[in-house]
């Protein structure tokens, strides 16, 4: 098992001296065929909202580091093996900052409690804020429902046409360069 909060603490300060923000650490089981366990760390860059693949890439070298310096201190932080991924949240992206729900107002979610809050453990609708130390949403059976973050054991966005629309591209370059296989030719080379 590992501590969240402990690795959290530990992430947060290299993610923020890369000038990104935390999104969230989670411990997931590998998978098939990998064993052993998985130690994902989702950030972002606030001037995007994401992270390409270089700035992945520079933020698991830092944790990675710190992570290492601190074991070979003997803190276990760990226990058993795992491996280290380190992704940008994407379009349809886990909500778990209170920043999150007010930030994307207006976007459908589905949020997933950890208990009933008035009589619902499953909700799904427009996101309506964020008061109160509560996440507000407008489930679509239940009508406005107020949940505090405590009580959520997951929440993300739905992709919609909506959201694609009002999600960024992050690095278009590259994308003049791709070839265009006419639709003969494409089955032409899958035949082969």
């Amino acid at each position: 098992m590992a501590d969240l909060v402990r690795l959290a603490q530990i992430i947060e300060p290299e993610a923020r001296a890369l000038g990104f923000e935390l999104v969230r650490v989670k411990m997931v089981a590998s998978e098939a065929g990998e064993g052993g366990q998985a130690l994902q760390v989702m950030a972002e860059d606030p001037a995007t909202g994401q992270l390409v693949l270089d700035q992945c890439a520079a933020l698991s070298r830092r944790i990675s580091d710190r992570l290492d310096a601190l074991e070979d201190e003997g803190e276990v932080l760990v226990e058993g093996a795992y491996h280290l991924e380190v992704s940008s949240p994407g379009i349809d992206r886990p909500l778990t900052r209170a920043k999150d729900f007010s930030q994307w107002v207006g976007h459908e979610a589905k949020i997933v409690l950890a208990e009933k809050v008035d009589g619902h453990r499953n909700l799904r609708g427009p996101l309506a804020g964020f008061e109160g130390g509560k996440a507000l949403i407008d489930d679509r059976k239940a009508g406005r429902v107020a949940v505090p973050l405590e009580a959520i054991h997951s929440a993300k966005l739905v992709l919609t046409d909506e959201l694609i629309a009002a999600t960024r591209p992050l690095d278009a370059s590259g994308a003049d360069e791709i070839e265009e296989i006419p639709q003969d030719e494409s089955k032409e080379k899958a035949d082969d």
